[in-house]
């Protein structure tokens, strides 16, 4: 990538000349700044805007920067909204930007918003040895992680008690009379997805009900829900109740089922992890595990201020309680 002072050998003028036609200073005439906007072109050069920050703010830009893995999904919406009431009282702004669980896209919005010069970040990692943000974090960025946590590292995390709430989800549905539970898995690479099943099967080994053939792994979307629920229900023996991964799964399999025209509960129960402001209005209404999430994001944008306020405090893993809402369809 080229350099100012190599636009400015190009054109001929000296490192501050380039650097008032890059922030419109009418001090240079217009001969020169067309040679200077021709030398920029050539050589596609492009201002840091970390040094353009710098230069007119020496303290703090304000700023705070939001990964996150699926702004289609409700819960980060919420979480979202915790994090920016924090922001706003605190005066800061936020960047938030959506990955889509892609690596190769959060690398690239990691890039960005390092070059935002933003103050701190807080994100949810694409796995738990997510090395780029293993890195931002060595190099002294304040950093909280929210749902998902970094493995070999200390870093402040705020998430909910995931195999808790996955094992009285699936406790419910064993005490209620079930015997065949399927559970469609988010990505099991993501820890919180690991710990939900850990839930799952630990319910299920204390009722002698355990079998693995019951569980199918997806990648967390709400297409994976209406593909995995269709593989359960074609199964020679398919499951009597469904235990689903996170609220965009629970809306696949909720479409396959009543594409079936399968009747919730009587010929397949269904409990979700996520209760979202729909789940009561659901026909029958939705037995799920509710997140705070809201209250995830403000607790992680109330950290994520403290980091910055006081970078060599103890990191801290907070842990919020999951609900087990109870409705009609199981």
């Amino acid at each position: 990538m080229a350099s100012m002072n190599e636009v400015a050998k190009r054109a001929g003028v000296s490192i501050a000349t380039v650097s008032r036609v890059l922030n419109n200073s009418d001090s240079v005439n217009e001969a020169t700044r067309l040679k200077i906007l021709k030398a920029i072109k050539e050589l596609k050069y492009q201002p840091s805007r970390v040094a353009k920050r710098l230069r007119s703010k020496s303290v703090s830009s304000n700023l705070l920067g939001v990964l996150i893995p699926d702004i289609q999904n409700p819960f980060y919406v919420d979480v979202l909204r915790g994090i920016e009431d924090v922001a706003y009282r605190n005066n800061y702004a936020i960047i938030m930007c959506n990955y889509g669980q892609d690596e190769k896209k959060e690398i690239l919005y990691l890039d960005i918003l390092q070059s935002e010069a933003i103050d701190g970040l807080i994100a949810a990692p694409v796995n738990e040895n997510d090395q780029r943000l293993k890195n931002i974090i060595k190099g002294g960025l304040p950093v909280v992680c929210v749902d998902r946590g970094l493995a070999g590292i200390d870093v402040d995390i705020v998430w909910v008690n995931n195999e808790e709430g996955a094992y009285s989800a699936v406790s419910h549905l064993v005490k209620s009379g079930y015997k065949r539970i399927a559970y469609i898995s988010g990505l099991p690479s993501i820890p919180s997805s690991r710990m939900r099943e850990n839930g799952y099967r630990r319910a299920l080994e204390n009722a002698g009900l355990m079998d693995s053939g019951l569980i199918k792994y997806g990648n967390s979307s709400y297409a994976s829900g209406v593909e995995l629920c269709a593989e359960l229900l074609d199964m020679p023996n398919p499951p009597d109740a469904i235990f689903t991964g996170n609220n965009l799964i629970t809306l696949g399999a909720l479409e396959t089922i009543h594409k079936r025209k399968k009747q919730i509960p009587n010929d397949v129960a269904i409990v979700g992890f996520d209760d979202m402001f729909w789940a009561s209005s659901l026909n029958p209404p939705l037995t799920a595990v509710r997140q705070p999430a809201y209250e995830i994001g403000k607790r992680a944008g109330e950290l994520l201020i403290q980091r910055i306020t006081d970078p060599q405090r103890p990191c801290i893993q907070m842990t919020l309680n999951a609900e087990l809402m109870i409705r009609s369809s199981c």
